[in-house]
């Protein structure tokens, strides 16, 4: 079983909290044995997928097998062609890591729902949005990119996995996968 869920802004992508009071996922009603496949910081928000298949998670996640992920970001300040061009090139150092090639364009505001709580705006400092599409994921990789290419990450909102994409959905809301679906995630993308 495959399942998209809608993973609203302050929600762990755990089962169990790690402090009191925490959201989690044990909270949208998910089949018994499903678990994440992959991770959207709790500080973050939109798609992930949900399964219960060993071994899926490599198959979607290992960078050998090409499956994309977009994101759509807001960022603090305008975005330039000298910073986009950077993130696309790949080769930023994370964390020991560098990072791979990947898409990165500049983007019209999404009409995305409202975040609760909302993004902090400084009437001096301008927002844009970029959307990226990497084939990796690291550990808040996204928001480290924009932060090394000078544009720290106000908000950042998954809208693709692959050929998955956002279609409207309500924050929280989720439903298996069709036939279809599961099946363009199957393909081996390189």
């Amino acid at each position: 079983m495959l399942i998209l869920f809608y993973k609203p802004y302050g929600v762990l992508c755990q089962f169990t909290p790690d402090q009191p009071g925490q959201r989690t996922l044990a909270e949208f009603g998910f089949p018994s044995g499903t678990y994440p496949l992959g991770r959207l910081d709790m500080d973050s928000e939109g798609l992930l997928l949900l399964g219960d298949e060993p071994g899926f998670n490599h198959f979607l996640l290992d960078p050998q097998y090409a499956h994309e992920r977009t994101y759509w970001v807001q960022v603090e300040g305008e975005i330039s062609a000298t910073a986009l061009a950077g993130l696309a090139a790949g080769g930023l150092v994370l964390q020991g890591h560098r990072t791979l090639p990947c898409r990165a364009a500049a983007l019209a505001p999404p009409a995305l729902p409202p975040r609760d709580p909302p993004v902090r705006f400084r009437k001096a400092i301008p927002t844009s949005w970029l959307e990226i599409a990497l084939i990796e994921g690291k550990n808040r990789q996204v928001r480290r990119m924009t932060a090394a290419v000078g544009f720290p990450t106000l908000r950042l909102f998954r809208s693709a996995i692959g050929d998955l994409r956002w279609a409207g959905e309500a924050a929280g809301s989720w439903r298996e996968l069709s036939a279809a679906e599961r099946q363009s995630l199957l393909r081996k993308k390189s």
